[in-house]
């Protein structure tokens, strides 16, 4: 059975992790923000499966925007949730890749600067797994 994911859910699924990667960036402001969002967005493409597909699609209308962190958050924690809550449904092996996708690109954008991530950054990596987890 084909997964078919209609334009909004493919949406959310974007938000969801390109907005985590963005979380992981604002939480390295003292460091070097561009380089955690550099690296956290190749693992991205690294994806495979149907996430992968969505993923590398660069259609428009992710929108990232926020005026704090806290504005960010309240938008791609509850997307990352529905995301989850989305794939489970309909094929849970790609809620595990997406998942698995996700938490790369969060690691990955963690260690951007070599060595264990700050508090700051290890605290948003807790936050965005456990909105993962959620579903």
């Amino acid at each position: 059975m084909a997964t078919t994911l209609t334009d909004q859910d493919k949406q959310t699924l974007r938000t969801a992790a390109y907005g985590a990667v963005s979380l992981m960036a604002a939480a390295d402001a003292a460091g070097k923000p561009h380089k955690a969002a550099t690296q956290g967005s190749i693992a991205l493409s690294s994806a495979t499966g149907l996430v992968g597909h969505v993923l590398a699609d660069k259609s428009t209308g992710v929108n990232l925007a926020g005026k704090s962190v806290a504005a960010l958050a309240d938008h791609v924690l509850p997307a990352l949730t529905a995301a989850m809550s989305l794939l489970k449904q309909q094929d849970p092996a790609e809620a595990g890749n997406f998942r698995r996708t996700v938490v790369l690109a969060v690691d990955t954008a963690a260690r951007a600067h070599r060595g264990d991530p700050s508090p700051t950054s290890a605290d948003m990596a807790r936050k965005i797994t456990e909105a993962l987890d959620a579903a």
